[in-house]
């Protein structure tokens, strides 16, 4: 199940990631001043946010999951006390823990724009699956089989393919092809009582994310899919979809 890139995709993802996150930084490092003061007045306390998050699936087996981990930088969305009662838990879709104007960096994504600099240092990339919490994972991992293996052999990534095509959670779009085809992926034996369970969101998140994954194996495939993608991220911006 691994993702084995081949050694050109590996070089062009990494010029694209270089060349990528450089414009990006230099394109939006204005933005952050008005950003921050705006952060500042609707709820006092620090602008940015530095969360340890997994990389890379290094190994899987009886002793555990082991990752690469690294400290994931955004603009804070959420009050500084939002885990204060309840621990690390999954952000969902009107989480209570967000401050009004979190709402709108989130949805817009402009929350993950500081991202731009872990890509420059290597540890993510501009296009791949998106980290989970290392705490998180393991409880994802031992409720869906084979989550953990959307991380292996990918870096983390700003954006993905399950961003573009999926929504906040990982819930297809009304209408969309994925949405019709829902029921059949997670949910053949029409069990009764389980609709709109956050497993299920994720369970075809990791779907996305794996023929993500294969497309890194073909050059060909690579290059039309990143490209897609890049392309498509500023269009949810804008819309507000997909996280």
């Amino acid at each position: 199940m691994e993702a084995v890139p081949t050694a050109g995709v590996s070089l062009v993802k990494r010029l694209i990631d270089l060349a990528g996150a450089s414009v990006g930084i230099a394109v939006t490092l204005p933005l952050y001043p008005a950003v921050a003061i705006a952060i500042y007045l609707d709820d006092p306390g620090p602008v940015f946010y530095a969360q340890r998050r997994a990389g890379r699936l290094l190994d899987a087996g009886p002793r555990g999951l082991h990752f690469e981990t690294f400290s994931m930088f955004k603009f804070r969305t959420m009050r500084i006390d939002a885990e204060a009662k309840t621990g690390a838990v999954v952000a969902g879709e009107n989480d209570p823990r967000v401050t009004r104007l979190g709402r709108f960096l989130r949805r817009t994504r402009i929350d993950e724009l500081p991202q731009l600099f872990n890509v420059l240092r290597g540890e993510m990339s501009l296009v791949g699956p998106r980290p989970e919490r290392p705490e998180l994972l393991e409880t994802l991992a031992a409720a869906i089989p084979f989550f953990e293996e959307r991380m292996r052999g990918v870096k983390p990534g700003l954006t993905g393919l399950a961003q573009v095509t999926l929504g906040y959670t990982g819930r297809p779009p009304p209408g969309s092809l994925l949405h019709h085809l829902k029921d059949d992926l997670v949910n053949p034996f029409d069990l009764e009582g389980v609709e709109g369970a956050l497993a299920d969101d994720m369970r075809l998140k990791l779907l996305v994310d794996l023929a993500y994954g294969a497309t890194l194996e073909h050059f060909g495939s690579f290059v039309r899919t990143e490209l897609e993608i890049l392309l498509r991220t500023p269009l949810v911006m804008l819309t507000g979809r997909g996280r």
